[in-house]
């Protein structure tokens, strides 16, 4: 199991090594990695083919997964309308753009007709329009742009992994690393091991 990959470039042991070695930059590189390489980087390919419906439910589950490493939650069920709605708190508490979503009405009408309508009906609902041009959001068609979206939601990824370059190895966001590490690892577990 230790052979594992968790991004391209670190294997379990590799991320066990770090972790021993208390290598707060070199984790942090290994989390955008991780991230870039399943939700940024597959979606920055040929133009033509990119289509926003996939956009956001990459974005969707980029936030679930982001969050429950800030939150240090092994995983987001039943939590996961507040972590949408703490994330778009913390982009707004943070000078995100994202951080527009962060009024409590719009979160919740956003994790219910994208993220469950993208999730359990294959669409938005109520309402909800996704398309790849426009502004990041428009109030009154209920319109989200879903290429602006994403590369905001890119900010956020970095925004994360800045933090945890600055902050030290006991702090509380790196508490929560580990935690959510530990999660991570026990999910490579196979079920006879």
């Amino acid at each position: 199991m230790e052979e594992v990959l968790l991004s391209s470039s670190v294997t379990i042991a590799k991320y066990r090594q770090l972790e021993a070695e208390k290598s707060r930059v070199a984790i942090a590189d290994f989390i955008m990695e991780r991230f870039t390489e399943r939700y940024i980087s597959p979606l920055r390919g040929d133009p033509t083919m990119k289509h926003g419906f996939c956009t956001m439910a990459s974005s969707c589950l980029m936030i679930e997964a982001l969050e429950s490493f800030w939150q240090g939650w092994p995983e987001t069920r039943g939590r996961s309308r507040q972590a949408f709605h703490s994330f778009f708190q913390r982009c707004s508490d943070q000078g995100l753009e994202l951080g527009n979503f962060s009024e409590d009405e719009l979160a919740d009408d956003f994790y219910q007709g994208v993220r469950c309508g993208i999730l359990h009906q294959a669409e938005t609902t109520s309402g909800w329009r996704i398309r790849t041009e426009g502004p990041l959001y428009n109030s009154d068609t209920k319109t989200i742009n879903a290429t602006k979206f994403h590369d905001e939601l890119e900010k956020a990824l970095k925004l994360y992994c800045d933090t945890l370059k600055q902050s030290g190895w006991d702090s509380v966001v790196w508490q929560h690393l580990r935690k959510k590490m530990e999660a991570v690892i026990e999910n490579c577990k196979s079920e006879a091991a």
